[in-house]
């Protein structure tokens, strides 16, 4: 549908909300258009628009903007922060998007530490950088209203060192129970566990969440969403995100603010110049974990990058795969491998990748021990090349072992880093 703004039924973890609205029903902005369902893990959805129902199906609720938009929006009618942050639909915002609200009941009852992640952990994406130099204010004001709903004794801004304009802003503006942690210029220093590593020096086993360090890591967006709920009455109806890629404006990368929740991707592309004419994938994300989407997707509460990526190469007619837990995992590496042409000769999964629940947890993110056996098994399966996952550290240690058996080594992030006109992923140095 041309013109209309999507919204999914199911966003972030849990189950899918249920509708609240009815075909042809008129609505104003920030009204809520599904429930999460009672006594189940998920969220509320609000439109970011005045418009009118168009459709209801089993995955989205489609809305017809009205040609005029006001700023103005409905107010959340909840009073306790908890409840509005519950009832404004806010999840984490810098990953898989666990209801803020569940995450933020736990209640300390002796020391407890606040962690925001403010890492930018995937390479390209700039939002939450550019949102902490813009509002730190905001930031700081968030901060406190988790801390006091938490009941944490302190606080920590987890943020890469090389972003001395953010720091900076932050600085001079810190109460006393609120501190920073400069961390290395890596990926995946933004994975929770190993924010909880580098700043309470605590390495939590794969299946512990931080509360076992007694500890919450939050996202710096989430924190600022938090704020608005709190103090603004605002539900979670937009989104901060980057753009980047081959656009129009090749190789640019753009920061947008407030960004309506429901905009088809198409019309994000136009508002930054537009999309190029020959591009490889539309990447949803960042370039280690973002997802293939395509120009009739939906921006999402979990959204926090669209970068069209360079026309994929030609690959050898067979490749090896080496899966890390930490990046694109087989099914992402598989969709890339047949993109370049090429068959899969054999897939090794990264030493330290533990199966949890189904997904896949590094023992020790971004500190790798060694992948030359895995690369040895592949060569051996008869991969021509490799195509890898792998963080910083795993490539790092593929780079001397690979071209030596004289396998070529590609990476998942390629064509978005091509698309950037940065540093492809390959021998990486730790920088603050």
């Amino acid at each position: 549908m041309a013109n209309v703004y999507g919204f999914a039924l199911k966003q972030g973890i849990g189950a899918p909300s249920e509708p609240a609205v009815t075909k042809t029903e008129r609505l104003e902005r920030g009204q809520v258009i599904a429930h999460c369902p009672e006594d189940k893990l998920g969220n509320n959805i609000h439109s970011s628009i005045s418009g009118t129902v168009k459709e209801i199906n089993e995955t989205h609720i489609m809305i017809e903007p009205d040609d005029v938009q006001k700023a103005e929006y409905v107010e959340l009618s909840s009073e306790a922060p908890l409840d509005r942050i519950r009832e404004a639909g806010i999840i984490g915002l810098g990953g898989a998007g666990f209801p803020t609200a569940v995450k933020l009941s736990h209640r300390f009852e002796g020391k407890g530490t606040i962690l925001i992640n403010a890492s930018e952990c995937e390479p390209v994406l700039s939002h939450n950088i550019e949102r902490t130099e813009k509002n730190p204010d905001e930031i700081i004001r968030g901060i406190e209203l988790i801390m006091k709903l938490t009941n944490a004794t302190e606080a920590i801004i987890a943020i890469k060192g090389h972003h001395e304009s953010a720091i900076a802003a932050l600085t001079s503006k810190l109460p006393e129970k609120i501190s920073i942690h400069k961390l290395p210029n890596i990926y995946p220093v933004g994975d929770e566990r190993a924010v909880v590593r580098e700043c309470l020096d605590i390495l939590l086993d794969v299946d512990q969440l931080p509360l076992a360090a007694d500890a919450i890591v939050i996202n710096l967006e989430t924190v600022f969403r938090v704020y608005q709920a709190v103090d603004l009455k605002k539900p979670l109806i937009d989104k901060d995100l980057t753009v980047a890629g081959k656009l129009v404006d090749s190789g640019a990368i753009k920061t947008y603010f407030d960004m309506p929740l429901g905009m088809k991707f198409s019309e994000v592309f136009d508002l930054a110049g537009g999309i190029g004419k020959e591009y490889g994938e539309i990447i949803e994300g960042g370039p280690f974990m973002g997802k293939r989407a395509s120009l009739d997707s939906y921006l999402q509460k979990t959204t926090g990058g669209l970068i069209p990526s360079e026309v994929f190469w030609n690959g050898p007619e067979k490749i090896g795969l080496l899966v890390c837990a930490c990046g694109a995992h087989k099914e992402r590496l598989s969709q890339i491998a047949d993109s370049m042409g090429s068959e899969i000769a054999g897939v090794e999964y990264c030493k330290q990748a533990i199966e949890v629940k189904g997904t896949l947890k590094c023992t020790n993110p971004g500190i790798c021990p060694g992948q030359v056996q895995k690369v040895m098994a592949l060569k051996k399966a008869g991969a021509e090349a490799v195509l890898i996952s792998n963080c910083t550290d795993c490539s790092n240690t593929v780079m001397p072992c690979a071209p030596k058996m004289k396998l070529p080594v590609y990476h998942a992030t390629d064509g978005s880093m091509r698309a950037c006109n940065l540093k492809l992923v390959r021998r990486m140095k730790s920088t603050t």
